[in-house]
């Protein structure tokens, strides 16, 4: 960009002065193989201006120049063998019977890793004579990648040490690639690199592990990072081993006349398992026992003759492996004293224990809550929690002989037992409610009759500055 800068600010000074023409080209280009590119060439006059009388691009190979393609004002586009076919001028404008010259871009087409080169671009002008300049091209290849197991069949114990289970390839790069490995196994990779004629590179990263059983599976990731481009492939891992053996269906109480019994011949295998054989090393295998394939069916109920050494043999491709098992038959059943049962029936308790509880505590929160309102509901008279606690704020626990200055704080007064002879009422009658608790008094509640209704039986005091008359309540008895 800075090499493009400068060169315009030169161009412009030439001209300016009228001093001299230029070529102006790219330093550098880049392609792939079996794509195209441009090589730009541009012609800056001079002032006033000079007469092209041809244009041509050359290759030098070696010091040695070779023609590639010429443009003549009287003699037409030209391109030579061996670039005919793939390369031509851009510009429509130079293959016009009249042609402008001051624009020569080529394209390559198809690139080739020979096109690899460095090209000139030649202005032949009169009276000036030849003005040039070259740009290098560089041509690379993407790598083929290829990823494969070494052998299709890979034997576990057929090795003691590593050996090749997958190679990666990056065939023919230019330049080459590089290839990692991603996978949890724990082996190790050996890389070569391989300079092919044409200039290209191969590169072969082969990833080696011990065989065993345990990598069956496995995923081997191979990762190939060719500039910022990123490639990957995957196998698995089929690793052929011997089967591995065992007898399931005795589990240590086999009594008489137990019933619906059998021995199951477990197996890992790769390839699978083609036979099974059953074997009783206490002679031939009893009367009433089924063979079928990988299981004994033990068709009577138990007795003493079951009592043995019972033996599988698998067999795959790879070999044979055995298992066995000997069967003890004892007259009565096992006591049940293992735990398990113990423990399963108490956790299913605890459970069910829990469940209800919390089933209760959420009833009676419910209930409780649904209990509230309905009260509430009911009496509408009722005050609210804040006219409650406002009132409870006022009586004090002790405070029983407040007078108060209004008729509602007055306390009731058959609350005391004197109240009678205390306050001279004797001659009226009592004009609010009765105490829920009657008070003990000694005195007779109604002896005198009743007065007129029309004339004011009882009238206390209006409120003023005159202090209440108060006794303790030890005062009489």
């Amino acid at each position: 960009m800075h090499y493009n800068m400068w060169m315009n600010l030169l161009v412009a000074f030439m001209i300016s002065g009228g001093q001299s023409q230029v070529v102006d080209m790219d330093t550098t280009r880049c392609g792939y193989a079996g794509s195209q590119v441009d090589l730009s060439c541009r012609f800056i006059n001079s002032n006033p201006p000079v007469k092209v009388s041809q244009v041509t691009w050359q290759k030098l190979i070696n010091g040695t120049k070779q023609n590639v393609a010429i443009a003549n004002p009287a003699l037409g586009v030209s391109v030579l063998p061996p670039f005919r076919e793939r390369v031509k001028f851009k510009n429509p404008a130079v293959r016009r019977p009249m042609p402008s010259l001051e624009d020569t871009t080529i394209t390559f087409s198809a690139l080739q890793l020979s096109d690899e080169a460095e090209y000139i671009c030649e202005y032949t002008t009169f009276p000036a004579g030849n003005r040039e300049n070259t740009v290098n091209l560089t041509v690379n290849a993407r790598p083929m990648i290829q990823m494969s197991l070494s052998t299709p069949t890979i034997v576990a114990g057929s090795s003691s040490s590593k050996m090749t289970v997958a190679t990666c390839l990056s065939a023919n790069g230019k330049p080459p690639g590089v290839i990692t490995w991603d996978t949890m196994l724990d082996g190790e990779t050996d890389t070569q690199e391989t300079r092919n004629p044409d200039g290209t590179i191969t590169v072969r990263s082969d990833y080696l592990v011990v065989p065993s059983q345990k990598i069956h599976k496995q995923k081997l990731t191979c990762i190939t990072t060719y500039h910022n481009e990123r490639f990957t492939d995957s196998v698995t891992l089929n690793i052929q081993y011997e089967p591995e053996v065992t007898i399931e269906g005795f589990d240590g109480n086999w009594y008489l006349n137990r019933e619906n019994v059998q021995l199951k011949c477990q197996v890992d295998a790769n390839p699978p398992v083609s036979l099974y054989q059953w074997r009783f090393l206490n002679g031939s295998i009893p009367n009433k026992v089924e063979i079928r394939e990988n299981i004994l069916l033990f068709k009577e109920p138990v007795s003493y003759q079951l009592t043995g050494t019972y033996v599988c043999d698998a067999t795959n491709s790879i070999g044979t492996r055995s298992a066995s098992v000997d069967v003890v038959v004892t007259e009565n059943p096992l006591a049940q004293s293992s735990t398990e049962g113990v423990m399963s029936i108490l956790s299913w308790v605890v459970a069910l224990g829990l469940i209800f509880g919390l089933a209760v505590a959420v009833f009676l929160v419910n209930r409780q809550h649904q209990s509230g309102h309905s009260e509430t509901d009911s009496n509408p008279n009722s005050p609210s929690p804040t006219h409650k606690l406002a009132l409870s704020k006022k009586k004090g626990t002790d405070d029983f002989q407040n007078p108060g200055k209004y008729y509602d704080e007055l306390p009731n007064t058959a609350d005391y037992v004197s109240y009678r002879l205390a306050c001279n009422k004797d001659d009226y009658l009592e004009q609010h409610s009765p105490p829920i608790h009657p008070p003990l008094t000694y005195l007779p509640q109604n002896p005198y009759s009743q007065h007129s209704s029309r004339s004011p039986v009882f009238q206390y005091p209006t409120p003023g500055s005159i202090p209440p008359f108060m006794f303790p309540k030890e005062q009489y008895v």
